[in-house]
């Protein structure tokens, strides 16, 4: 019987934030790598993306002989501890990938072990390239890695950076100082990763640097598993020297939120640094990365410019510092009815219609998708029939009950329910040129206007985004709320309503942070239907 070796990483910019996976299966007895897979999954958090790694390690080693013995090796103490039954599995987007995994082979086919995360570095470059792959608007191409490469290199040579200009404050500038300080050789500091700097958190398009599964995400991901299970983060005892290593390489990195990170760890770990600094404070932590970088044999006035140049990428702009995950929605239209094919105004006043065939299968398709991901934690729905329908077929999937929100229906398009867009220019031209026109006219017959279900959906947003802080949340509504919603985060006029395409089943997403920015992160995906 052949035996398979799997080490698996996920890693998340943000936690939740753009995540990716990577695995790799070699041969036990010859350690010939035989598989690599990595994957860009969206947005999702650190542990999510772990289990998604494991899950397609475990499949990829299947796939290669279905009647094999696996080992599977990870640096996730959580995952390694939950898949092998020591430690109680509570979180529900956990609860289903676990399952997921524990059947791909026959129980006593799997063995689990924990290993550091410096063994762990060809899984960890997979899942750095599936975020990079991810961030630039495409997924990790095999053919095209060099994980196995850059595992065995240790990353040499990786540290080298650009001169950014940039605006007093700008992120990247920050970035680009610190990192530039580290790689003219001080000592104890750690290789930065590669990758380009992080735009603000809720900036268009924002990413994070490559390194999305290393020193920072380890401690982060550790201080998940204490609170997931209960149990004290004191099992490892680092060495001082390697804490301050790794509090350097954080501040190269991304800046106080991750070196806040490795200061809690450092202190449950005992080491004389963490026990000065334990704090969950932004301005106590900026201090540690300060005295840290010092003792790593910077001068005093260097270290503060570093520490300062970490702090503004850190701060989103003139945001506070570490505001903590946003609540993250996942705005899904409903399926098609027997309506949308003939392009028929179909609101809230109208007759209700529910899902066609086509729609019903759509609806599975993204709720096929969105199980896959693994990110969904509540879902809250319009209360009309056809979005209520759509919901309860992707919660079922994803063993989740339906919430109802009569914010969330669609505009009451007044006399022109069930019309179409000619018919309605045949009868009432004179209205439809003042309702292109203005967002405060009415369809005819006192229907809704493009204002008030701003207002509406305004109110809307802000009750859900309280309700559901620091959580993803699957809205199901319809084609003007998501719309609007968009409309609202990008600061956009009314008039951006009419320039946007909205298909059935797409998905877009949306996450709103503690300052009362927004990032739209994905507008009118149907992937998951083609």
């Amino acid at each position: 019987m052949r035996e398979f070796i799997v080490e698996a990483d996920g890693g998340s910019r943000g936690n939740p934030g753009p995540a990716g996976y990577g695995a790799v299966v070699s041969d036990a007895a010859t350690g010939e790598t035989l598989r690599e897979t990595a994957e860009y999954i969206g947005v999702a958090t650190n542990n999510v993306a772990e289990y998604r790694g494991l899950l397609a390690g475990l499949l990829a080693a299947r796939e290669l002989d279905p009647d094999a013995t696996v080992h599977v090796r990870m640096d996730s103490k959580l995952v390694i501890e939950q898949m092998s039954g020591r430690w109680k599995i509570k979180h529900p987007d956990m609860k289903p990938l676990a399952t997921q995994a524990s059947r791909v082979f026959p129980p006593g086919r799997v063995t689990y072990e924990w290993m550091p995360r410096a063994q762990n570095k060809h899984a960890d470059r997979l899942a750095n390239e599936a975020m990079d792959a991810g961030a630039r608007g495409g997924q990790w191409s095999e053919p095209a890695s060099t994980a196995e490469l850059d595992a065995a290199a240790g990353g040499a040579g990786r540290s080298e950076v650009a001169a950014s200009p940039g605006p007093p404050g700008d992120a990247v500038a920050g970035a680009a100082r610190v990192r530039g300080a580290l790689a003219a050789g001080r000592a104890g500091a750690a290789p930065t990763g590669p990758g380009v700097d992080a735009a603000p958190p809720h900036a268009p398009g924002a990413t994070s640097p490559s390194g999305g599964g290393d020193a920072a995400r380890t401690a982060a991901s550790q201080t998940e598993a204490d609170a997931e299970t209960g149990r004290p983060g004191a099992a490892v005892r680092p060495a001082e020297a390697a804490a301050d290593a790794r509090a350097a390489q954080a501040v190269a990195q991304g800046g106080i939120a991750r070196a806040q990170a490795d200061v809690r760890a450092a202190s449950k770990a005992g080491s004389a640094a963490g026990r000065h600094a334990v704090t969950a404070d932004a301005s106590a932590a900026e201090a540690a990365s300060d005295a840290r970088v010092a003792k790593a044999g910077a001068p005093a006035e260097n270290a503060d410019a570093d520490a300062r140049a970490a702090q503004a990428v850190a701060t989103p702009g003139w945001a506070p510092a570490d505001m903590g995950a946003p609540a993250t929605f996942v705005l899904l239209r409903h399926g098609e009815t027997p309506l949308t094919p003939q392009k028929r105004f179909s609101g809230s006043g109208g007759t209700d219609p529910s899902l066609s065939g086509t729609g019903r299968e759509q609806a599975e398709r993204a709720a096929a998708m969105l199980a896959r991901r693994g990110t969904i934690q509540a879902v809250v729905s319009s209360p009309l029939a056809r979005t209520r329908e759509t919901a309860g077929i992707v919660a079922a999937r994803l063993g989740l009950d339906v919430g109802i929100d009569d914010g969330l229906r669609e505009t009451d398009f007044g006399a022109w329910e069930g019309l179409t867009f000619a018919e309605v220019r045949e009868r009432h031209p004179d209205d439809l040129n003042a309702w292109l026109a203005s967002p405060d006219a009415q369809p005819t017959g006192g229907g809704e206007s493009f204002a008030a279900t701003a207002t509406r959906l305004a109110a809307t947003r802000d009750r859900l985004v309280a309700a559901h802080a620091g959580r993803t949340v699957l809205l199901v509504t319809h084609v003007t709320p998501i719309k609007t919603l968009v409309r609202l985060a990008l600061g956009a006029p009314p008039e951006s309503l009419f320039r946007m395409e909205l298909s059935a089943a797409s998905l877009s997403v949306v996450a709103y942070y503690a300052d009362g920015n927004a990032s739209v992160r994905l507008l009118n995906d149907t992937s998951h239907l083609r």
